[in-house]
Formats: C-alpha cells, structure tokens, sequence
C-alpha cells in the first residue's frame, strides 16, 4: 500500500501526485494541471454501477446433452443433469438461474394472441421486474402455440438468494382440451436459442 500519496487516472495512464501535494503541481505546466483537473471531475461524473443489476450471462453449451422426460399427457427433452422438481402436472426442471418448467391443465378452447392478451398479461405483468415482450403464433411439430416474450426477475437461488433479470419464453400448446404451458428463462443476454428451440420442437403429445 502506497502511504501519503494520491493517484489520478487519465486514459489508460495512471499520475501519482507525490507527498507535498500543492508544491508538485504548482510545478506543472498550467496545461498539465488542467488535464489531470478534468480527468479527475470526469472520473466523479461517472454514473455508478450497481452489481446487482448485471445479470451473469448463462449460456447452455453447445455440446449440451438432452434427456426426454414424461408428465401428465406431455414428453420433451431436457437438459442433462438438471434438478427436477414437482408433481406431474407442474414440473420444472434447473440448473441455477436457467429453469424449464411446464404446466399442464384443462382448457376448452385453445389460446389465441387475442386470449393471452387479455387475459394472461394482466397477470404475468404482477411479476417483480416485469418487461412486456411480444405475443406471437409460433409453429411447433406439436402444433401451433402462442408464444409470449417478456422479462422478470427470477426465483431467489437457495443458498445466495439473489435474483437476476430472465428472459422469459412461455409457450402455450393445446389438444381436445388440454393446455400445456412450457416456460423457459435464462439470465437476460444469455444465447439459448439453439438449446431452447431443441426443448421446444421435442414437445409431443401422449396419445
């Protein structure tokens, strides 16, 4: 540790104000003393950081092995490895802040952008943390299902209790009465198309 000595950085370079302080830089040039001035108010103009509002990226890999796992009428392929809680009606399956979950529950009629519009956002939107996304048809092997976009802030992990920013993928599948909601999150940034378009395209049906 440096004692009696003060350190000013400029750029990439760093000026280290000797002790005596005032007599050192009455011996610069008045140029000198403004450009180390303005480094140093530049430097207390930054805009604080806050740690808590960087989410840690969490990327699948791309050598990611996937298992098929069954539930109430439904089977899709998972991640290996991961935790898997609940009952066969909701399920989720995690690995940190990365979690799958799927619901499954009687339904008369199928959802349409319209429906989840006004019905379901209204209540997604009570979520801490809640960015509106976008709704949308999408087409799956399993048929076609509604598929909402937004962001929100995750479960606490058990052990820290910290919460990240997710981006949210809920997908909406129907059949002769029946709703299964698959619903993906991932820290926000992170690259999960590939590994969330597997998880997606393996959804099917029981007969």
């Amino acid at each position: 540790m440096n004692h009696g000595k003060a350190t000013v950085f400029m750029g990439i370079r760093a000026f280290r104000i000797r002790p005596g302080g005032s007599a050192y830089l009455a011996s610069m040039t008045t140029s000198r003393r403004t450009s180390l001035a303005l480094a140093a108010t530049s430097l207390l103009c930054l805009p604080a950081i806050s740690l808590a509002e960087v989410s840690p990226i969490s990327d699948i890999p791309d050598n990611q092995a996937f298992v098929v796992q069954s539930g109430a009428g439904y089977s899709l392929k998972v991640p290996d490895g991961w935790s898997r809680t609940g009952a066969a009606a909701r399920t989720t399956f995690s690995d940190k802040y990365n979690t799958i979950s799927i619901e499954t529950r009687p339904s008369a009629k199928p959802p349409t952008t319209a429906s989840v519009t006004k019905t379901e956002l209204p209540t997604l939107a009570k979520r801490a943390g809640f960015q509106r996304g976008t709704v949308t048809k999408q087409t799956r092997p399993a048929g076609t299902a509604i598929l909402i976009t937004y962001r929100a802030l995750s479960a606490p992990l058990a052990v820290t209790g910290k919460r990240v920013l997710n981006d949210v993928e809920r997908y909406e599948f129907w059949k002769a009465g029946r709703l299964a909601v698959l619903t993906l999150q991932a820290p926000k940034g992170s690259d999960n198309v590939d590994p969330w378009k597997v998880v997606t395209t393996s959804f099917a049906w029981k007969r």
